[in-house]
């Protein structure tokens, strides 16, 4: 894995939703959460998704801002939005340039076959652009939860 806890966030400059560049020059300052997931609209990403959905007002207080990756384009990403009411923007990788970036595309297990893809993880991001947390066991149906209780316990 390229991102590493108490390292620079590796930089990337992508296009959310609405086609509008997000990056890291640009979150800088800010406290952020990526979450990286294989697909829109599929049954994981989207518990994943609604978990984060329905706890994103608890991460704002947090001080979190909050950017699903995929490497779904930005009009598939527009209607994932729209159909689930997301308050947050995702991020369309659609050449994995980020993805690479932060090593989390590979060979993985789904369904008992191995296929090539994203990795599940979620990276949250500090003020300064260093890497605070890596959650690479994701409990898709109650995500939002586990980043809540992670963050909680290392800010008290």
């Amino acid at each position: 894995m390229k991102v590493a806890v108490g390292k620079s966030v590796p930089a990337f400059e992508l296009k959310d939703e609405n086609e509008e560049i997000v990056s890291s020059v640009s979150l800088f300052g800010k406290k952020y959460i990526l979450f990286f997931y294989p697909k829109d609209d599929s049954p994981g990403c989207t518990k994943e998704a609604c978990s984060i959905r329905d706890n994103y007002k608890a991460l704002q207080k947090l001080g979190y801002e909050i950017y699903g990756v995929s490497p779904d384009k930005s009009k598939k990403h527009k209607k994932f939005i729209d159909k689930y009411e997301f308050q947050y923007s995702l991020l369309a990788d659609t050449e994995k340039v980020m993805i690479n970036a932060f090593g989390l595309w590979g060979p993985k297990k789904f369904m008992g076959r191995e296929i090539t893809g994203v990795y599940r993880s979620t990276v949250i991001v500090d003020e300064r652009g260093i890497v605070t947390h890596i959650v690479n066991k994701v409990v898709t149906k109650s995500h939002g939860d586990q980043l809540i209780e992670l963050i909680k316990s290392t800010e008290s």
